[in-house]
């Protein structure tokens, strides 16, 4: 009997849910409406998807979900936390958080404290870790110390320059911090988090450290829907960089989960087209992002990213996201249609013209041209100028050609693969485009790259190739890449390296490097 997966994807206005074969095969496939309870709707996409199908032969379930990035963009069920920076006296000329949004500031930081410690890139220390001061901060951050910040926190934070690489002062700052809050305290660590620039890796493993109540209660009520239907089964969060992590890492590093929407289906787009190399538009009911595969995995950006206004660093696909989806709202205006960026979302099947409701949409735009069949009763749209039709349409094309060209890295033509529950509004025909293509369930391909994803792991750090030489620098980041993805879960015998790359650091000694490897494989 073929072992079967569970792929779902929570997205703003659908939630998806397929059922695959190990040979990748679409078994099952449905799509559900988000409720304002996202696990309603994850429940209900469940009870849909399984319906008729062996459930005794399902052994993994994937889950997309945009909880975390939702509760950092909204400032909703953030936790308090207490930020520890091991750097002094080489980092102190910027605090903690001094370039984060004043409201989300408000919410997120707690004390904070930049304390002795922290190595340079080549494992020599700055200074010694300032052990009383780990236990000052501990004091401060339960309500026993005094000073500016000081009161209850859910979490702390902790970072310092070159960690990736030299991670020991980080680690005894924990065990410190688990000897005086108790070993169940949570804690994030920077050079579990993020790469190499210590305020970005700072910024994220704060925002990790802030959300760890968010994935605990996602993984909790993914859970609770996989027994309401007698799965106990392994289960999987999908990453920004389109590949797994378990659910017991999830709860410690959900800041790893908050790009993993748009990852998803281009993941899933790209196994579905059988290309490795395109360019990819997911529309959505309210967004649209467009995005570019090398080799099966998305291009990641090379620059800061920023997630709900802090600048970060960890991997994250390199997208363009645009306010086109099909509950975009469209107005008549005196210079021509208005178009978004607001949308009815998932209630579109409600409002929407030709579903008899009192909102015109790009839904109904798109039913006008003929580009969307079978979605409502054309004839209430008697009303639609001609005009604001047509305008909203030509608004569409131009942004959807404009979005690819700058996406590209050269002039040559990729095909485009448009996925999503409103690709229906991509022409057929794109100009710097060789062709358009809409695979089998690619309304689903956000759910079917969730089911069908893979394990990795990555290292990113300084390497000085003298005296070792540079072979046997990279054969060590290789190793270590190769162990990270077995820790995740990857099968052993099928791993391969996916991405070497060196910068070389030619204002450091010894030939330094930062190398970024990665290592990818199906799970054991």
């Amino acid at each position: 009997m073929s072992a079967l997966r569970i792929g779902i994807d929570v997205g703003g206005t659908n939630t998806d849910a397929v059922v695959v074969d190990t040979n990748g095969k679409v078994v099952a496939a449905t799509k559900a409406a988000t409720t304002p309870d996202p696990f309603d709707g994850i429940r209900a996409a469940l009870q849909q998807v399984v319906a008729g199908v062996d459930t005794s032969a399902i052994t993994q379930a994937m889950l997309g979900t945009t909880h975390p990035a939702n509760a950092i963009i909204q400032r909703r069920d953030l936790g308090r936390v207490g930020v520890l920076r091991i750097a002094a006296p080489s980092s102190l000329a910027v605090r903690p958080g001094a370039a984060w949004p004043r409201d989300l500031l408000d919410v997120v930081h707690g004390p904070s404290a930049i304390i002795g410690g922290g190595f340079e890139y080549d494992g020599s220390e700055i200074a010694p870790l300032a052990v009383e001061d780990v236990r000052k901060f501990a004091a401060q951050c339960v309500g026993r110390g005094i000073g500016r910040g000081a009161g209850q926190v859910s979490a702390i934070a902790i970072s310092s320059p070159f960690s990736p690489a030299s991670p020991e002062h980080e680690l005894r700052a924990a065990q410190i911090l688990a000897a005086e809050l108790g070993p169940d305290f949570p804690v994030s660590l920077s050079h579990q988090v993020g790469a190499l620039g210590l305020l970005e890796r700072e910024n994220a493993t704060t925002l990790n450290a802030s959300l760890l109540g968010v994935a605990q209660r996602v993984v909790q009520g993914f859970h609770a829907a996989l027994a309401e239907h007698g799965l106990s089964v392994a289960s999987y969060l999908t990453q920004n960089d389109g590949t797994l992590m378990t659910a017991e890492e999830a709860v410690r590093f959900p800041i790893l989960t908050v790009g993993s929407g748009p990852t998803n289906s281009m993941r899933g787009a790209c196994a579905l087209a059988g290309l490795t190399d395109a360019l990819v538009i997911d529309v959505g009911g309210t967004s649209s992002d467009v995005g570019i595969l090398v080799d099966g995995f998305p291009r990641e950006s090379s620059a800061a990213v920023e997630v709900g206004g802090v600048r970060t660093n960890f991997r994250m696909p390199d997208l363009i996201s645009i306010g086109l989806g099909g509950g975009t709202v469209v107005r008549p205006g005196p210079e021509g249609p208005r178009v978004g960026p607001d949308s009815v979302g998932y209630r579109v099947v409600d409002e929407a013209l030709v579903r008899g409701g009192q909102t015109l949409t790009l839904s109904d735009i798109s039913v006008h041209a003929g580009r969307l069949t079978g979605f409502g009763d054309v004839g209430r749209l008697s009303d639609v100028d001609p005009s604001v039709a047509s305008g909203a349409l030509a608004w569409v094309d131009e942004r959807i050609q404009v979005m690819c060209e700058r996406m590209k890295a050269s002039r040559s033509e990729l095909p485009l693969i448009a996925v999503g529950g409103g690709s229906h509004l991509v022409p057929d025909a794109v100009a710097g485009v060789s062709e358009v293509l809409r695979p089998e369930h690619y309304a689903v391909a956000n759910a079917f790259g969730a089911a069908i994803a893979e394990a990795s792991g990555a290292v990113d750090r300084v390497y000085r190739y003298e005296p070792e030489g540079r072979d046997a620098c990279l054969a060590e980041a290789r190793d270590l890449a190769r162990a990270a993805a077995v820790r995740a879960g990857a099968d052993p015998d099928r791993l391969r390296i996916t991405s070497v790359n060196e910068v070389p650091l030619s204002y450091l000694p010894g030939k330094a490097c930062r190398v970024q490897v990665k290592a990818a494989g199906p799970l054991a």
